[in-house]
């Protein structure tokens, strides 16, 4: 569950008409879901041993500071508070504004109402209100029924179907003659399913309050991710029969239009009942967990003091979760969802790449020291060097493609990355201490 639900968020609710847009025939579509879970997985595979290398400490910030330079880690925080994190959030605020739209039925903008509940949250997290872990299985729990509901409407679609449907021809399998065109769509079809699929790395946060983490955090790890893929793969398998590809892509809401064609107005009010609820959920969870690399970073030195200071009475990182809900607000504002999707992917797979290839450095390392000073092996990769070269490769190409097809935005995200070397050295200046130094 844990590590499901730092994956299930809003992409798969919303990306799917994303990908539609971009390759047009069922085999392409579903194929990019597949291709997308298959990098998921060697991700997850990766994960688990650096999990079980730093249980205590986890998190890429730790794994890319202890492995290369405290540089490269604080510049993996920076560009979390500034894209990945509010970017990411961003995009599900955006989601919720989408589905609340069915509701109001446009009368209110969906920026405003995306803006309006990240600032909700933010003060409500301020005041220290949280929401428990029994709640946030609950939220879990409703995105799981939602995609559930998805499946099973839309089977009733394809074997009941309706008078005057609409059939969904599964060749050609390819919508394009073999070029080099075709192999970087397909790549881009990448950015919003990679995002659908980001957040299994979450799980390692807390390796060190998981029983038996060697053991139990790779079984978790492999089963969660396989899950995800199971459920994403279902829904736009349902979303392509149902809606057909052209469909798929002509519509932000596809849960909403493949309820309201199985069960009425009925069917859309529900899933888009279910999705509003889930992406808050999500939101809540956002705000209660990003805010600490930003408190994580002011303790080491290299932000300013006042994100590492609790609030007197709401003991919150008020100023750190202030600041991610600005930075949330201020990105649903200036950008489309399609540029939020770009600015994050490219950021969270060229730190993925660095994360995995942190898995070389840590194995030379105990290569020098010897067997009798390295500790007592658990976890590993299976194929590594291979499969971790491959994820590497990969995560890195995925990158480049984005860069490739849309520069503007990868190169807005560059920017910021590099913005954070003078901010690094001035913070770590002014402290007069490393970064992971108490």
């Amino acid at each position: 569950m844990l590590v499901m639900g730092g994956i299930v968020g809003s992409g798969i609710f919303i990306n799917p008409y994303v990908v539609a847009g971009l390759v047009h025939t069922p085999a392409l579509i579903l194929g990019a879901w597949l291709a997308g879970g298959a990098i998921a997985l060697a991700g997850a595979f990766i994960y688990a041993e650096l999990a079980d290398r730093m249980p205590k400490v986890g998190g890429q910030y730790a794994y890319i500071r202890e492995a290369y330079h405290p540089l490269l880690g604080f510049l993996y925080g920076w560009i979390s508070l500034l894209v990945i994190h509010a970017g990411g959030s961003a995009a599900v605020a955006v989601t919720f504004a989408k589905y609340f739209s069915v509701f109001s039925h446009g009368a209110v903008p969906e920026k405003f109402i995306a803006v309006a509940v990240v600032l909700a949250f933010t003060v409500v997290n301020c005041l220290g209100v949280r929401a428990g872990g029994g709640v946030q299985s609950v939220f879990m729990l409703l995105r799981i029924v939602a995609i559930a509901m998805i499946v099973a409407c839309g089977a009733r679609l394809i074997f009941w179907p309706p008078p005057n449907a609409a059939h969904t021809a599964w060749l050609p399998v390819l919508d394009r003659p073999l070029s080099f065109d075709l192999p970087t769509v397909f790549g881009a079809t990448m950015i919003p399913v990679l995002f659908a699929y980001g957040g299994f790395q979450t799980s390692n946060y807390v390796a060190g309050e998981i029983r038996e983490p060697r053991k139990n955090l790779p079984q978790a790890l492999l089963l969660g991710v396989i899950g995800v893929i199971v459920l994403y793969v279902a829904a736009n398998f349902i979303y392509v029969q149902a809606l057909s590809p052209a469909g798929l892509a002509a519509t932000a809401t596809p849960a909403s239009a493949v309820m309201g064609r199985a069960l009425g107005s009925l069917g859309g009010l529900l899933i888009a009942m279910a999705v509003a609820i889930s992406t808050l959920g999500f939101l809540s969870q956002a705000m209660l967990s990003y805010p600490r690399v930003a408190f994580a970073m002011a303790e080491d030195g290299v932000l300013p003091g006042v994100f590492a200071r609790l609030g007197s009475r709401s003991r919150a990182p008020v100023a750190a979760i202030a600041l991610l809900g600005a930075l949330i607000s201020a990105t649903v504002l200036l950008g489309t969802y399609e540029q939020i999707l770009s600015y994050v992917v490219v950021m969270d797979w060229l730190f993925f790449g660095l994360s995995a290839s942190c898995l070389f450095v840590f194995r030379a390392r105990d290569a020098r020291r010897g067997a009798a000073a390295v500790q007592e092996p658990g976890y590993r990769v299976p194929g590594h060097p291979w499969t971790t070269g491959i994820f590497v490769t990969v995560a890195w190409l995925v990158v480049l493609n984005t860069i490739y097809k849309y520069p503007r935005n990868a190169g807005v995200a560059l920017c910021i990355l590099f913005a954070g070397i003078p901010v690094y050295f001035l913070f770590r200046g002014r402290s007069g201490r490393p970064p992971g130094s108490k």
